[in-house]
Order: structure tokens, then sequence, then C-alpha cells
């Protein structure tokens, strides 16, 4: 998609007085002086800080400001990440999503929360998408998007995770909707496309072929460059990472396959924070492999 395609879904935004839509476009560009976010684009209550650099000028590290801190009926967050050739982003968030109870009445707007997230990514290109938990609560009405645009060249590493309801408070998800919505593109070729839509009527919180009536489900994906590694690297980092899973006792919470040059990464269980855990740990194998870099924990995440 073009940067001109991008303005244009940054600025048609419709008027709804009970909503509240917000668009966000970074460009991130590869110069003499590293990455560089060289291009801002805001329409609402989304925003960023500057571009930090805890491992040099080659990685650019961004957090996502959202400070309504969630998703009500009506709203609708757009966020479009343009990586540029040879640059390099890790895009996360200093706190968690969260989707609240939507509203019961509907003659004061749509139920619907919606948030959607599309990644472009040029030749050479790297982005490193983090953010932390989406946390769904009782009653919402939400939908989340993740669409990665990918040329053969460039690296791909980013992770979703949902968490449903507030189970340790007693307010479990029962009555609410949501949708997670996971692609990816390679060169214009559908890759990946994973979709799964809770609701009461389907049961698939409860289904044993569904979640299983396990209240956090995230996906990690992870895009090697073509030709980046060999058959026998990938072998021994896929070893590696189920070693880990192993030694951490999650071999029935994680999954980890490989659909050409995906490897796709699943947990189900019952704890978020368990979930970001294995996911960093697996990170930090991948990364140098990757990347060429250790695995640099953005100091948000320790806040």
């Amino acid at each position: 998609m073009t940067a001109n395609v991008l303005t244009k879904n940054l600025t048609t935004v419709k008027t709804n007085k009970s909503a509240w839509l917000a668009n966000l476009l970074l460009e991130f560009s590869d110069t003499s002086n590293g990455t560089q976010l060289t291009r801002t684009e805001r329409n609402g209550p989304l925003s960023v800080q500057k571009a930090f650099y805890p491992e040099g000028r080659e990685c650019a590290h961004i957090y996502l400001l959202h400070p309504p801190a969630g998703i009500v009926s009506g709203d609708e967050l757009r966020i479009n990440i343009k990586v540029n050739q040879q640059a390099h982003s890790l895009v996360t968030t200093p706190g968690a999503n969260r989707f609240y109870r939507a509203r019961e009445d509907l003659s004061i707007g749509d139920s619907k929360q919606a948030q959607h997230c599309e990644l472009f990514l040029a030749e050479h290109a790297k982005c490193e998408n983090f953010p932390l938990e989406t946390i769904v609560y009782e009653g919402a009405d939400g939908v989340n998007t993740v669409d990665v645009h990918l040329k053969s060249s460039s690296v791909y590493l980013g992770w979703d995770i949902t968490c449903l309801g507030l189970p340790r408070s007693e307010q479990f998800f029962k009555d609410g909707r949501y949708t997670q919505l996971n692609r990816v593109y390679c060169d214009d070729t559908l890759l990946y496309h994973d979709r799964i839509s809770i609701k009461p009527e389907n049961k698939i919180q409860q289904h044993i072929a569904g979640l299983n009536n396990k209240s956090v489900f995230a996906t990690f994906i992870a895009y090697a460059a073509k030709g980046l590694i060999n058959d026998t690297e990938n072998k021994a980092l896929i070893a590696k990472l189920r070693d880990v899973v192993i030694e951490d006792k999650a071999e029935q919470k994680i999954s980890i396959s490989q659909i050409r040059q995906l490897l796709v990464i699943r947990y189900l269980g019952q704890h978020g924070e368990e979930c970001k855990t294995l996911f960093i740990k697996l990170w930090q194998l991948m990364r140098p492999l990757y990347l060429n870099k250790p695995a640099n924990i953005p100091r948000i995440w320790h806040t």
C-alpha cells in the first residue's frame, strides 16, 4: 500500500457524536543517523513520544500512547506503521489495551469497539511489534485486527496477547463478544490468516476445540527474510524454543509450528503475565538469529 493510500485512510474519518475515532500513521526511514521516525500523522487520541535508542541508532524504539487507556462503544482506532527499506523499528505500549463493557442502549449509537493495526515493511526492513496485553472486559463488543504486509527480504517479529475478563476479580467473560483477526501478506500474497470470533451462542470459549475454558490466548509470529536462516539453523532454533517450553513446564500451553518462512507460536492458558514471560524468553532466542542483535527488553516493560 502506498503512502498516498495511507494518508487517505488517515484522513477519511467519519463524525459521530457517540464515537471517538483515532488514526495514527508512523513512518520509519533509514538515514545517515540510523533509523528515524521521519513522518507522523495523527487524528484523535493516539500519539507517540519521541523515538528511543537503547541499543544504538540502528533500531528506533517507539511507545504507542492512547491516553483514554481503553476502547468503548463507538471507538475505532486505526494504526498504520510503515518501515522503509533498511529501517528497523520496535513498537510497544506502556500499558495494557482495554476493550471496556459495550453500551446496551443502542439508541445513542452502535455497541461496536474496534482497533485495526496495519504494518507495511519494505525491502530489507525490520519491525518488531510487541504491544502489551489486551484485556477484554465482560460485556465488550470488540474487534481487533492486525495486518502485516511483508516483502520476502523483510523481517518481522510480533505478538498479540488477549485476556478475557478479569478472573482474579471474579469478573468472568460470559456474555461479551470479541473477534481477533491476524493476517500476514508476503509480496501481496496472503501467507497466514487466523480468526477467532467469541460470542455466547457459539460457545467457542468453552469448547474443547476452542479455548477449552481458558481466559488467555496469544500468538507470536516471526518471519525470517528469504535465505536468512537455512534449514539446519531453523531446525536447531525450533528445538531450542521447545526446550525452553519444556523447561518452563508449558508443553500444554505453548505450541510451535512452521508455515513456509513463518514461525507461529501460540499460547493458551490462564495468565497474561505468564504468557508474556514465555514469549520474551522465546524472543531472546530468536532475535539474534533473525536480526543479529541480542534481545534488548524495553525499559517500559519493567515499570
